[in-house]
């Protein structure tokens, strides 16, 4: 009785497998017309012809002008303005060149495409009904998006370089196919026998390994602008020059960076300028050249397809010799055979391949292994540095015509201006010589012991030192006392830090100030307010130095160094590990020096970097707190109206307030130290995303365990076969949440905190830390970036006119529903609000 009814239902059913955003088969793309695409439902990404020159195109998925899928591969198969894509009704998708010349087709002929689409994730499928017959995913060039699955049968090509991971799950660049010259692995901690492993990129900015063997996937490498941004297109992609590269699209200012590389080196790429060329820097980047002038370029426009001999051996009509190159070798990886490599000296690594009718260069390494490795015929990639301990030879028809130095490249009239200016130099040198001979003989013999002499010398200066008073030290006299900044212990927000000697013998830490734009009044009225603080938990300044542009700041030497080597050790800091016991006395001696920075000065000092590089160890592993004063000095009378624009955090310890450019208090820091005592019960960073955590940031994590009463999950497992106190961990880790509170009039005071931890007083159940939930998603920046930011202290007066009822609901002011006039009330409204809580 229903059966009239079947073949009405199959053609309902037949047209509900398409939508308005279906590419049906007769479909075409003109090169001669650009502005004609094919586009994703949320009009991110488009299939269109994009000019590879100004004759000729190649057909790609864009998102914006940053292409992510070519057709033909990575190098592009281009076409005349006359040339198409092609959606055939065979189902094949066909890129034609004005001449009808078949140039790329998918081969899907015959399989039952009925229709294509362009996914919002940038994906272009064929299918036949709802079944997937190809896709660009599944066929990549040279990049890889978010929610793309790359295996062990996808290669990314880019010219003769190409990007791979094995069945392993080891991620390699090769060149022509062969040459592995980089490899990344699993690390020994991760043991499994992958059996179908895939690669791709997170939105967040990180790439990530998964397998069936896997509990979870195993973060290989972070964007350097990690879960930064709201508006970003993150990709990988395979460079033309051989290197994999991850890059951050802000679709807003159309903008792509780089944020991470495979190859740090980019002259350690095999084959990055091409055959017999020289990889070397200038400046910070990386250019190729000849050898020497033996050789020129293969294409004088392009200097990376490499040099060919201008005479080659076969036919030297000379005698065949050897080019020597200082500091340079020639690149060798897997799979060069292993007879290639020799443990001989330089000269019989030299000699060797001169005899040797297979060898065409060598390189001898003087690391003390004594390996020379013997380049055969084929390609021989170079790299020149001053830093690499080797030498090279490669194989010339005599005589050698090195390159010419860069001071001479101007021809004769150069070399002539050159020649007079070393004359110039010498008797000038001379004459200048001959005068302070005759200056040092007269103060020797006349002025040597007059105390006049010494007015401000180090003597004087000591002295000073004695009596707590800040010493005032010459540039000259801190350069020589740490022997021109020779020994770097660090660097920071302010400045890089050298140790030094005083004449006393006393060993200090130098820091040498950068961005300080005081002038030397002004500077100096903070040097004597700082160095007026003196408490057992903070970091003693002994004197400074203001001459001119040096601005420098002389502390007490730490002979431990800084917190972050002991709870994130490094290979060279493995071994040094602090006990509980130190860890709770560290925590608690950082929160009084803070508490004393903020409530016992005259004036309230807000560190603004609270973090553990800024906490220093003396050599009975106390805590002190360094680098505080340098953002700037808060009166505590006015503190809550003051924003401070001209200085920054670290990401990870910033409070949110930062990122609203709203106010900064003294419970800014209280958010930093928040996060650094987590750090201490955990031994792991803040902001670190492990499987462990399950992709979650850690603080977010930790609270999650917290309510579940896993402690010990939450505790550094480096301390598993050692005593912990585990009463003093919890009361630490509370307290850790009470300090990272997205409102600054939830978290404690400093002097609470040391309550607290001291058990004084009892702690009640921290809420959950929404500002680390917040910032991990990137939604902290966009929800508080509405609140009103500017707060002047004369906005009090007002609120006795006005009532704040009709400004503050929930705690938050929203700008675009006030006026300009009243922008000022509801600022001062919100922080009434504040304060009514504190």
């Amino acid at each position: 009785m229903n059966l009239p009814f079947l073949p009405l239902c199959a053609l309902l059913l037949l047209l509900s497998a398409f939508s308005s955003a279906d590419i049906r088969p007769g479909a075409t793309l003109h090169a001669s017309h650009l502005n004609d695409t094919w586009t994703s439902p949320n009009s991110t990404f488009s299939l269109r012809f994009i000019a590879a020159t100004p004759t000729s195109f190649s057909a790609a998925i864009t998102c914006a002008h940053i292409p992510i899928w070519r057709a033909g591969g990575a190098s592009p198969t281009v076409v005349d303005s006359g040339g198409s894509l092609q959606f055939l009704t065979s189902g094949n998708l066909r890129l034609v060149n004005g001449s009808g010349t078949i140039l790329w087709e998918s081969g899907t002929a015959g399989h039952g495409v009925s229709h294509a689409v362009l996914d919002d994730s940038g994906n272009l499928v064929l299918r036949n009904g709802t079944i997937s017959v190809w896709s660009t995913f599944e066929n990549p060039t040279d990049t890889i998006v978010p929610s793309q699955i790359f295996t062990s049968s996808n290669t990314l090509r880019a010219g003769s370089f190409s990007f791979s991971l094995t069945k392993s799950g080891n991620l390699t660049l090769r060149w022509n196919n062969s040459i592995v010259y980089w490899n990344q692995g699993l690390n020994s901690s991760v043991s499994s026998n992958l059996t179908s492993p895939s690669f791709g990129i997170q939105s967040l900015g990180i790439l990530t390994l998964s397998d069936p063997t896997l509990s979870a996937s195993v973060v290989m490498a972070y964007s350097s602008d990690y879960a930064e941004g709201s508006d970003m297109l993150r990709f990988v992609r395979l460079d033309s020059d051989g290197n994999l590269r991850i890059y951050s699209f802000d679709r807003g200012s159309r903008i792509s960076t780089v944020r991470w590389a495979a190859v740090k080196d980019q002259c350690e790429v095999f084959g990055y300028c091409g055959d017999l060329g020289i990889c070397s820097y200038h400046d910070s980047s990386p250019v190729c050249s000849c050898p020497s002038e033996n050789f020129e370029l293969v294409d004088p426009k392009d200097s990376t397809k490499g040099c060919k001999r201008k005479e080659e051996i076969e036919n030297c009509a000379g005698v065949v010799t050897m080019l020597e190159l200082q500091h340079a070798k020639f690149l060798t990886y897997p799979p060069e055979s292993p007879s290639q490599v020799f443990f001989v000296g330089i000269l019989a690594c030299r000699l060797n391949c001169l005899m040797g009718g297979a060898c065409v260069a060598s390189t001898s390494l003087s690391d003390g292994t004594g390996s020379c490795y013997m380049k055969v015929p084929g390609f021989v990639s170079g790299y020149q540095s001053p830093t690499l301990p080797s030498t090279s030879y490669i194989k010339v028809c005599g005589p050698v015509s090195p390159n010419p130095s860069a001071s001479l490249n101007g021809g004769d009239d150069t070399s002539c201006k050159l020649h007079m200016w070393i004359v110039a130099a010498v008797v000038v040198g001379t004459l200048l010589g001959l005068v302070l001979l005759q200056v040092g003989l007269w103060w020797w013999c006349c002025c040597r012991n007059s105390p006049k002499f010494w007015g401000s010398s180090v003597p004087h200066a000591l002295l000073e030192y004695a009596s707590g008073a800040p010493v005032r030290f010459s540039y000259k006299d801190l350069r020589y006392s740490t022997k021109g900044f020779k020994e770097k212990l660090g660097a920071g927000g302010f400045g890089a830090v050298y140790r030094g000697v005083l004449a006393n013998r006393t060993i200090v830490a130098v820091k040498q100030l950068e961005g300080i734009e005081q002038g030397e009044k002004q500077f100096r009225m903070e040097v004597a307010t700082i160095s007026s603080t003196h408490h057992l938990n903070l970091v003693r300044l002994i004197g400074f130095c203001s001459e001119g542009r040096h601005r420098l700041l002389v502390y007490e030497f730490m002979k431990n160094g800084s917190l972050d080597i002991f709870l994130f050790p490094t290979g060279g800091h493995s071994g040094r590990l602090l006990n509980w016991e130190s860890r709770f006395s560290i925590a608690l001696g950082t929160a009084r020096g803070i508490t004393y920075l903020h409530e016992e000065c005259r004036d309230c000092i807000v560190h603004c970097d609270i973090k553990p590089e800024n906490i220093l160890l003396d050599e009975n592993y106390s805590a002190k707190v360094s680098d505080f004063g340098l953002a700037k000095l808060i009166n505590l009378k006015d503190h809550r109206y003051r924003t401070l624009t001209s200085v920054r955090g670290t990401r990870g310890y910033l409070a949110p307030e930062w990122l609203a450019n709203l106010p900064i208090t003294s419970k800014s820091d209280v958010y930093g130290y928040g996060m650094v005592l987590l750090e201490m019960v955990s031994g792991r960073r803040n902001f670190e995303v492990s499987a462990e955590s399950n992709g979650k940031k850690f603080s977010v994590w930790a609270y999650e365990e917290f309510e579940k009463g896993n402690m010990e999950g939450i505790v550094d497992k480096r301390l598993v076969d050692r005593e912990v106190n585990m009463e003093q961990a919890k009361r630490a880790v509370e307290v850790s949440f009470w300090c990272i509170q997205e409102q600054p009039s939830q978290r404690p005071t400093m002097g609470k905190v040391v309550q607290m931890l001291e058990g004084i007083i009892e702690i009640e159940k921290p809420p959950a830390p929404k500002a680390g939930t917040e910032e991990c998603t990137g939604e902290s920046s966009r929800n508080v970036s509405s609140k009103v930011v500017a707060v002047p202290p004369s906005s009090s007066s007002l609120l006795e006119k006005t009532g704040c009822s009709s400004f503050v609901s929930g705690r938050t002011v929203e700008k675009s529903s006030l006026s300009a006039r009243n922008v000022e009330i509801a600022s001062a409204c919100l922080l009434q609000s504040e304060e009514s809580e504190t």
